[in-house]
């Protein structure tokens, strides 16, 4: 169902689609995506999660202390957010999820290695050791893992599964895939809906 071909069609600015079509194929051969509406669906959400297919990590590269500091509620107050923003990604990241997900705090450095990533942005220790053990590879140990097309198709396909995301596609509701794949804040709901129907056009 996914090859370079669609994938390049769906995702113009993709490098190497050849690559991520092969990953993603061979993951979701052992899934529950097993029909073009559900690809749809899957694709639709890993589009926007991945900027198109053009990055298998978080952006934490802020460049306005105020959004940065009404994100997250571990930064207190702009003139906070400006100094983190001067240490660059990495502090933000230990800063924003010290703490949280099964990570340690700010100075363990877990925010960083254990940031949003693959297709499906998977964020947190403890989200990663959960699907690492359930796909038989230790990505909480090697967390840059997460971050390779191989290793992702098949934890973004799982994260699906475990979400009861199929039945949703099924049933067309892209607003509770949303919400499963990225929080009751659904970011970027408008973009996500609109990739799905992109991505019918080229495999419905």
């Amino acid at each position: 169902m996914i090859t370079a071909d669609t994938l390049r069609r769906f995702a113009p600015r993709i490098a190497d689609p050849a690559k991520h079509a092969a990953a993603l194929e061979a993951a979701r051969t052992t899934s529950s995506v097993t029909t073009a509406r559900r690809l749809c669906h899957f694709l639709g959400q890993v589009y926007v999660e991945t900027a198109g297919f053009t990055a298998m990590e978080e952006n934490l590269n802020y460049r306005n202390p105020e959004r940065l500091d009404a994100i997250f509620s571990a930064v207190h107050g702009v003139d906070d957010a400006r100094d983190l923003i001067a240490q660059g990604p990495e502090a933000i990241a230990n800063r924003v999820y010290a703490n949280r997900l099964g990570n340690g705090d700010e100075e363990s450095g877990d925010g960083w290695l254990y940031r949003g990533s693959g297709y499906k942005q998977l964020t947190g220790r403890a989200n990663y050791r959960s699907i690492g053990a359930t796909i038989s590879m230790d990505i909480e140990n090697e967390p840059e893992l997460a971050r390779d097309p191989e290793a992702a198709a098949k934890v973004a396909f799982e994260f699906w599964d475990s979400r009861g995301c199929s039945p949703l596609a099924d049933a067309g509701d892209v607003d509770e895939i949303t919400e499963q794949v990225n929080g009751a804040a659904k970011l970027g709901l408008a973009e996500r809906r609109d990739a799905t129907l992109r991505a019918m056009d080229i495999w419905e």
